[in-house]
């Protein structure tokens, strides 16, 4: 039986997994990386961070926004929460769409307060928002626009424009999974061009982080292999407790220490140079199901085996939920939608997927 991994490092070759363990990089690279995103996407300034999340907190406290209150989608992860939180601001969640998984200018206003300052646009899976709706809703109640691309790189909004051409800050997560994914590392650009300048980060990469970043896409090859032999969870358990892997969420802000390596940003580079053609496709396809529990466990003898998903609480990983304040009352649509969801990465094709679609198809949910 064929057996297809959603998660752990799946969606690197053979190839990619030899060039994360031996690549090298330079300066320049990291310059070049800087300056793709600064001419690509019009910005003003860039600054390349150790994190998604520390990117958000970076747009936030060095872009110019007061203090306040920051809508974010009511269907997210912990990281967006967090970089909010960490730039001392109070992150707002507002309820989403069946249809899109993404909030929509009714939820929007139902948040807004004389507090709210800014609002962030995620595309959820590569969804793509009606961001003229949300550029005009900004532009009416004075509030700053930033595109998160984590799951969007690349990707064309309803009206033809490229996401993160739009809002006065982008940020780019670098995380596992993401649309441009070097297992760690991030970006935020710029537009503005009255803001003082921004400082890279001085300190080289953290030395065990950097060992993570090289070695994961080979143990999650390795885990992969040794789940036909039932031996996978033990070995993660393993790598987790001598610390050689960590959890995706569980991460550090820091944007003013802590380099990214010049041989991460310039894999970063090359994806961000060919990110369009692959994000023709979202970055995860994604159903609502009735008896999810019942249809993982078919997926599964079917060989389609899942390390989570997005996201199994309105704010994912679930150990993380209890500590964010989330008001299950304002937001009844992404609770459901998180206790019925299933989603497919865009690495595997329409072939590869022909199995588990028929069994999600029997469970939709109307």
């Amino acid at each position: 039986m064929t057996r297809y991994f959603l998660g752990s490092g799946a969606g690197f070759s053979d190839k990619m997994v030899a060039r994360f363990k031996t690549e090298q990089g330079t300066e320049q690279d990291y310059l070049n990386l800087c300056q793709f995103i600064h001419d690509q996407y019009g910005m003003s300034q860039v600054l390349v961070t150790r994190n998604g999340r520390s990117a958000i907190a970076a747009a936030l406290k060095l872009g110019g926004v007061r203090q306040g209150e920051v809508i974010i989608n009511g269907f997210t992860c912990f990281a967006v929460v967090q970089g909010v939180a960490a730039a001392g601001m109070t992150p707002v969640f507002a309820d989403i769409d069946k249809k899109t998984l993404n909030f929509t200018i009714e939820s929007l206003a139902r948040c807004v307060t004389p507090n709210t300052v800014a609002v962030i646009v995620q595309n959820t899976l590569g969804n793509m928002v009606n961001i003229q709706q949300i550029e005009a809703f900004c532009r009416q109640y004075g509030l700053v626009l930033i595109e998160d691309l984590a799951h969007c790189a690349g990707r064309i909004y309803p009206d033809g424009r490229e996401a993160g051409t739009v809002g006065q800050m982008a940020v780019w997560s670098f995380g596992k999974e993401k649309s441009i994914d070097t297992i760690n590392g991030g970006a935020v650009g710029f537009r503005s061009t009255s803001m003082l300048p921004v400082a890279q980060p001085t300190q080289p990469p953290v030395p065990e982080e950097e060992k993570r970043a090289r070695m994961y896409p080979t143990y999650g090859q390795k885990y992969r292999k040794l789940s036909k032999l039932g031996l996978a969870g033990p070995y993660m358990r393993k790598l987790l407790k001598k610390g050689l892997v960590t959890k995706s969420a569980d991460a550090e802000v820091d944007y003013t220490e802590h380099r990214l390596s010049n041989w991460q940003a310039k894999l970063a580079l090359e994806q961000l140079k060919n990110v369009r053609k692959r994000a023709e496709r979202p970055l995860r396809e994604f159903y609502l199901v009735k008896n999810r529990a019942e249809v993982l466990e078919k997926l599964k003898k079917a060989g389609y085996n899942f390390d989570g998903f997005w996201y199994e609480t309105p704010v994912a990983p679930a150990r993380y939920y209890s500590k964010v304040g989330y008001n299950e009352a304002a937001c009844p649509v992404a609770v459901e939608v998180a206790q019925k969801i299933i989603n497919f990465p865009d690495y595997y094709n329409d072939a590869e997927l022909k199995n588990a679609r028929a069994i999600v198809e029997g469970y939709l949910d109307e």
